[in-house]
């Protein structure tokens, strides 16, 4: 069975309970699986459900609104970078009205499930038999031994129809849009990508811009009245998306973009028409394919959140990229700036072109398309939080986290 949605907030805040807990930001909506902490130590929205005491009666409460075929959960400790708690064994508990309560049986005996090792990794345990049931409970039995009682969780469970309600019976509405929602991996990618293609050729055209390390061609989907050309006053744009290989909601942006692109165009939609001919838009929806593969085959659930972030090597591509702050803000200081060091154009230092140079395939493969292309704006997608960084996206005085350096064309930046 799928998850219920507790990773994807499908289940509400409002069908999450827990015997306890430590604080609000520690409550139970919080022991959603995968959810991240802030970045100070009590925080109002922190990385876990940690229990107000430490007995083995406490537990962390779903409910599921309808009768379910519960057949796994899947746990984590908490995310922080100050504390380490994890639960190491838990019980499962089912009931159908909160007050007579089933523990979960291996034979004849209540069933202790193995829980984490570390904070990070998910632990699957499937249910000995599957339980109908509406509410299902999860009830710690130890803990880290130098922490406290701690979780985040996702339940597998497949609803079943109310035998009360025959509405219910119904399946789901079929979604209407002729858009392709769902994630693809790195062979769908191409499917669709090539689909797009054929579907509009006169406006599209698929390249490469190299390979990945494990020999995966990084593929850009280009939009525009003529393709492959560059036209003298029209300005060339640039979306990527999956420099982060585990982050998929702007890998599935930029394919679902193209699919939009080429259909509003044949449909004569003025907007996309005035785009597409005024405009080269280019779209890289996977910088980091190793990453996407690595994670997808676990799935959401069971990859954790740095499973597949980085490229098969371990590099981590949002910080693999030289350093040209530091470089300007040096010549300001030395009065450099323009006549000695350039601030239109800084060129990449010397140390970075180095055969040994701690520099990713897949980043010199975009620096090189970044030199091919003379691209007047661009912005790259990530997924997981709310938030939106321009240049310069670094902090001049190195000990402060954050700090306001604008570019000249900050307004600009600001427009957009």
């Amino acid at each position: 069975c799928p998850p219920l949605g507790l990773e994807s907030l499908r289940v509400l805040d409002s069908q999450l309970r827990a015997s306890s807990d430590k604080r609000y930001g520690l409550g139970a909506h919080r022991g959603r699986l995968n959810i991240q902490s802030g970045l100070y130590d009590g925080d109002f929205y922190d990385g876990g459900w940690c229990a107000g005491q430490e007995d083995t009666e406490q537990w962390l409460e779903v409910d599921a609104r309808g009768l379910t075929n519960f057949t796994g959960v899947i746990t984590q400790g908490l995310n922080s970078i100050w504390t380490y708690d994890w639960v190491t064994s838990y019980k499962v508990q089912v009931s159908n009205d909160t007050r007579t309560w089933e523990p979960c049986r291996n034979g004849t005996e209540e069933a202790i499930f193995p829980g984490n090792k570390d904070p990070e990794t998910p632990v699957l345990n499937l249910l000995p038999s599957p339980v109908v049931a509406r509410y299902l409970r999860i009830n710690p039995q130890t803990w880290f031994p130098n922490g406290t009682i701690c979780l985040r969780a996702e339940v597998l469970g497949c609803p079943l129809p109310d035998p009360n309600n025959i509405h219910s019976w119904h399946s789901q509405p079929l979604p209407t849009d002729k858009l392709d929602f769902r994630h693809h991996n790195y062979k769908e990618m191409r499917k669709l990508m090539k689909r797009v293609n054929d579907e509009c050729p006169d406006i599209t055209r698929v390249y490469s811009i190299g390979k990945s390390y494990l020999g995966l061609k990084m593929y850009v989907m280009e939009i525009s009245d003529n393709p492959g050309q560059h036209e003298v006053g029209e300005p060339e744009f640039r979306y990527v998306a999956g420099m982060h290989g585990n982050e998929v909601l702007g890998r599935e942006l930029l394919l679902n973009l193209m699919e939009y692109l080429c259909r509003e165009f044949r449909l004569g939609n003025p907007r996309v028409v005035q785009l597409v001919t005024e405009t080269r838009i280019h779209l890289l929806p996977s910088m980091n394919p190793d990453g996407y593969e690595t994670a997808y085959k676990l799935g959401s659930e069971l990859s954790g959140w740095a499973m597949g972030r980085w490229t098969y090597e371990g590099i981590d591509l949002n910080h693999n990229f030289a350093d040209l702050n530091t470089a300007l803000w040096d010549a300001e200081d030395n009065d450099l700036v323009p006549h000695e060091f350039p601030n239109h154009y800084i060129p990449i230092p010397e140390y970075y072109t180095f055969a040994n140079a701690t520099v990713a395939p897949e980043t010199r493969a975009v620096i090189d398309w970044m030199q091919r292309y003379p691209f007047v704006l661009s912005a790259n997608l990530h997924g997981g939080e709310l938030v939106v960084t321009y240049p310069f996206d670094m902090t001049r005085t190195y000990w402060k986290a954050q700090e306001l350096n604008p570019t000249a064309g900050d307004g600009g930046f600001r427009r957009l």
